[in-house]
């Protein structure tokens, strides 16, 4: 079940708001969050919560065993490094086991039969949240959650299991047993969904038909402008999806009392690969920085050091999106950015003008999506040698072909300006009538989002591969 379907917008979000706001009672409210969170994440394949559930457990127990054991240090450390070990096993069968299994048989030339299989929603997200448990816990950043339904309750509840944001448990902690649900938070979290509803179905879902309707076009119509549209489209289309999410996540969190931090922070801004990724993901990349970046010593070490911390991080974050190849390439090509910017370009950028900057930023960031979008090498490519070895577009036959995609080359403009902080800074009118035509643009965004899904069974979602 996604966000963005009939189901969970006249089904199961009416069916989890108005009998959780009936009594107002705090083990009443949790226990019927934890149930229909690990009925949204059952819907499309229920087998796969006895994974999450036993990821939970070993969590919980190892744990407790680690707080049981804080005279006994050395004991301690390894209850630590066999939790994480544990966990991280989970992810490692059901995420890349099929994709080092069928590597390692091009490398030996064998003809083994690889298990295929198949990859649970969400499993990279709920990965993390758990280990972001388990390390503050053996640091002493949080405290021990002695019930293990409450613990649950945090890894599976449905505003963010299956795409973010990654949430610690340090951010909710006190959440769980102490919020305050308000109206205002209410009224506040459904307008942030609807933002981000609106994000999904009315701008990310539209410009998706473009870059695939190019990537999987005819060679002979599709040229080199029509390739750097495809990826300037992709651009637009992955933000507004998964920052689309996100805002839902958070404004669904928001109205059952709970605060996420921000995950996005108009990406798009940035003048430089470093800044990129100070906007973009802002979970992701700030776990990483703090359980492996942080740990092998950040910047405070030789220069060596700090350019292999830099490659692990961005190895692993390439390969945390994806059991593929083109991943790791992604991650490595942010490595090597952020690598010459730290080491050459720093200095030299800081010297250009804001607009030569952004320029410069948001080529290598739509070169990079090209990267990450890909999969296949013998097409990415081909994209790359169309997009920088110049061929001609046929514009008539592209004239006269599906409205799906003129609809979507139109949406491409209005995309773009929306990836800029332009309505945040309009004035919020707080009296009538214009604080009632506010609430109207939301009721229109919502109207509008619905038809379009009623009226269209493209409805993509580019992170549920993650």
């Amino acid at each position: 079940m996604v966000f963005s379907s009939l189901t969970f917008l006249y089904l199961f979000l009416p069916l989890a708001v108005i009998p959780y706001f009936l009594w107002n009672n705090r083990t009443y409210r949790n226990g019927l969050l934890l149930v229909l969170s690990l009925l949204f994440y059952s819907w499309g394949e229920p087998k796969y919560v006895v994974l999450m559930v036993a990821a939970t457990v070993v969590a919980y127990f190892g744990g407790r065993v680690m707080v049981a054991l804080e005279g006994r240090p050395r004991i301690k450390r390894v209850v630590f490094w066999s939790t994480v070990c544990l966990v991280l096993l989970n992810l490692l069968i059901f995420k890349y086991f099929t994709f080092f299994g069928e590597n390692l048989c091009l490398l030996l030339h064998q003809d083994w039969a690889v298990p295929q299989i198949l990859l649970p929603i969400g499993i990279s997200f709920y990965t993390f949240q758990i280990l972001s448990y388990v390390i503050d816990l053996y640091f002493g950043r949080v405290r021990l959650q002695r019930n293990f339904c409450y613990l649950l309750l945090y890894i599976s509840f449905f505003p963010q299991l299956i795409a973010g944001p990654i949430v610690r448990y340090s951010t909710i902690e006190e959440e769980i047993l102490h919020r305050k649900e308000t109206w205002e938070d209410v009224e506040a979290g459904l307008k942030r969904f609807i933002l981000g509803l609106g994000k999904k179905v009315l701008l990310a879902n539209q410009v998706a038909v473009v870059a695939e309707s190019i990537y999987g076009g005819s060679t002979e119509v599709y040229g080199t402008t029509m390739y750097w549209v495809a990826a300037f489209a992709y651009t637009m289309q992955i933000y507004f999806d998964f920052s689309g999410y996100s805002d839902m996540a958070i404004g669904l969190g928001r109205m059952f009392g709970f605060h996420f931090l921000e995950n996005f922070n108009y990406p798009y801004l940035s003048r430089s690969a470093t800044e990129f990724w100070r906007r973009w993901h802002i979970s992701l990349s700030s776990w990483f920085r703090d359980y492996v970046y942080i740990p092998l010593g950040g910047s405070r070490v030789s220069r060596g050091k700090w350019v292999r911390n830099i490659l692990i991080v961005w190895g692993l974050t390439g390969f945390w999106h994806g059991a593929a190849w083109n991943f790791l390439l992604w991650g490595l090509y942010y490595a090597g950015l952020l690598i010459l910017e730290k080491f050459l370009l720093g200095p030299l950028l800081e010297k250009l003008p804001s607009l030569v900057r952004w320029v410069y930023a948001f080529f290598v960031v739509n070169l990079g999506w090209v990267l990450f979008n890909r999969t296949d090498f013998s097409d990415l490519a081909h994209a790359l040698h169309t997009m920088f070895v110049w061929q001609s577009t046929d514009l008539l036959r592209i004239a006269a072909g599906n409205s799906d995609l003129l609809l979507g080359l139109f949406v491409l403009p209005v995309a773009f300006l929306c990836a800029f902080p332009i309505f945040p800074k309009l004035p919020r009118p707080k009296k009538l009538p214009g604080a009632l035509a506010a609430d109207l643009g939301y009721g229109l965004v919502l109207v509008a989002s619905v038809l379009f899904i009623i009226s269209s069974v493209y409805n993509p979602f580019i992170y549920f591969r993650f």
